[in-house]
């Protein structure tokens, strides 16, 4: 069974569009080497025609104290990647392991906690999304609506405008957008926040403007970059991440969780039942 390990790779993609132009380019060098070389400020400042200097900023703007920390934690997982795969099978589960990694590295377990914290204290739980982060919002609506919580799932975009109208402070809002960027969600993450609601965004991108308006960022692994990353459905790095939080949420009371499940269960078995 492979083993989890800590790498510095989802969180140089999750800054990315944060870069300034040169530390884009210190970045795709990080991203897209496949060797192993020496990686000493002075060989690779050479190597990418940029200034040592430029290499600190972008190690501390990756939340390092400096380019040595930032290198050490690079070559600590650095696993030189073979473009070889022997079948279509193999190149599909190397390409959901590699996903996996990047979700553990991601995985901060006392932000789990707050999140789940909020679904327990919410009276009304909302979830959209568009396109693939849409399905993935459904999904969690089926999930949890199985075990007693009060949720909806929006896809539409006039019902996520209209919607906003009816949140509270005992709302809770999350946000699925991988690029970040999705406008109507956006809006009425916004929106729940001026009404006090909780807000959390699941997205592959940081952004220093989600602060403004969102309790909790949950950055989630990227596409980008893996070596066979087209052939993964795009709302499987965002379904990973609710599955762990639905763990963490049925874990506080399995018994109570895990019987209203039985029971939502039967209900839709006895409807199912034709009556002769």
């Amino acid at each position: 069974m492979n083993s989890y390990s800590k790498s510095i790779v989802p969180i140089v993609e999750s800054k990315y569009d944060s870069f300034t132009t040169v530390e884009k380019n210190v970045a795709d060098f990080f991203l897209n080497n496949r060797r192993k070389m020496d990686f000493s400020a002075r060989n690779v400042a050479k190597e990418i025609f940029v200034s040592e200097a430029s290499l600190s900023r972008f190690a501390k703007k990756c939340g390092f104290h400096g380019y040595r920390e930032f290198i050490y934690q690079y070559e600590k997982t650095f696993t030189q990647k073979s473009e070889f795969v022997a079948n279509s099978t193999r190149m599909v589960l190397n390409t959901y392991q590699e996903l996996l990694n990047k979700t553990y590295s991601l995985m901060d377990e006392a932000q789990i906690a707050r999140v789940v914290k909020y679904l327990f204290e919410a009276e009304r739980v909302v979830a959209c999304g568009k396109g693939s982060s849409g399905l993935a919002a459904s999904e969690m609506e089926s999930r949890f609506m199985r075990i007693g919580v009060d949720i909806d799932s929006l896809q539409d975009s006039d019902r996520m405008r209209m919607q906003a109208v009816f949140l509270n402070k005992e709302s809770l809002v999350c946000g699925f957008t991988l690029s970040g960027e999705t406008q109507e969600v956006l809006y009425l993450l916004r929106e729940a926040h001026k009404k006090g609601a909780k807000t959390v965004i699941f997205t592959a991108n940081d952004k220093d403007i989600y602060a403004d308006f969102c309790s909790e960022v949950v950055l989630v692994a990227s596409l980008n970059y893996l070596n066979h990353g087209n052939v993964i459905s795009p709302q499987y790095p965002i379904l990973v991440m609710i599955d762990t939080i639905y763990n963490y949420y049925v874990s506080n009371d399995k018994y109570e969780k895990a019987q209203m499940y039985d029971d939502t269960l039967r209900a839709l078995e006895s409807g199912n039942t034709h009556i002769s």
